[in-house]
């Protein structure tokens, strides 16, 4: 299962998932016959008893790992501080990083005075 179909049944699953108490709630999704022989597949590996609980069990895990990256991203105040300075008060360029936008956007002119010569 590839990240964009993770994410594609990570985006419409989300929300049951979200709302789900101890009811259970009724989910579709259409895919190729591609992806199906795909994850069919994988459930049979995997040892899965039906195609559902793999769907369900691999886009429960990987909405924990989506949802915890983000809760974790900056998470101290701290950390906050320390991005928002850098933002607000970046430091000086130094000596490297002037030669190499120098180098950039000589390289830029030099490809825009080759488009018009052309």
């Amino acid at each position: 299962m590839n990240t964009k179909s993770i994410r594609y049944l990570l985006y419409v699953i989300y929300p049951y998932i979200c709302s789900m108490t101890t009811k259970t709630a009724r989910f579709e999704a259409r895919w190729t016959a591609k992806q199906k022989e795909l994850f069919e597949k994988a459930s049979v590996i995997g040892g899965f008893r039906s195609l559902s609980e793999f769907v369900l069990y691999t886009v429960q895990r990987q909405a924990e790992v989506i949802i915890e990256e983000h809760e974790n991203f900056l998470s101290s105040k701290k950390d906050q501080k320390i991005f928002a300075d850098a933002l607000l008060n970046p430091p000086a360029p130094n000596a490297k990083l002037r030669k190499a936008a120098k180098k950039y956007l000589d390289s830029i002119d030099h490809n825009e005075s080759a488009d018009r010569s052309s």
